[in-house]
């Protein structure tokens, strides 16, 4: 993996975290550390339950800047179930689950905005059509 981690600044960040709670559940990631007003660390408990996603309060910058996440799963199943929980706790649909060739074979993902307005994809790359 590329990343260590990454760290988006929320307008409310408990808003933030009731749809990180309920959107990254499916994918089976969860809050690993919880130093609320501060800081919510989520990510995978296993192989190390090292966060890969912090939230916390909005403290520079003025405006909004969009920032794109894209979540990994396991299988479409998990696409199609983000997608239903990000619904269900009031994000606003960019685009439904379905495949993308245009991102290459197999790229079967799912895109919403989080409570800030951010660009937040489930994605699953099905080894089968690589």
């Amino acid at each position: 993996m590329l990343l260590s981690h990454v760290a988006i600044q929320c307008a409310d960040l408990e808003a933030s975290a009731q749809f990180y709670d309920a959107v990254l559940a499916p994918l089976g990631a969860g809050r690993l550390h919880d130093m609320s007003p501060h800081a919510i660390g989520y990510g995978q408990s296993k192989p190390i339950p090292m966060p890969q996603l912090w939230l916390g309060p909005q403290e520079t910058g003025n405006g909004f800047r969009e920032t794109h996440i894209a979540f990994m799963a396991e299988n479409r199943d998990q696409v199609d179930k983000f997608f239903a929980e990000a619904i269900r706790v009031g994000a606003i649909e960019l685009h439904a689950p379905k495949l993308w060739p245009e991102y290459g074979p197999g790229y079967y993902g799912a895109f919403v905005r989080d409570p800030d307005g951010n660009n937040i994809e489930a994605t699953f790359i099905d080894p089968s059509a690589t």
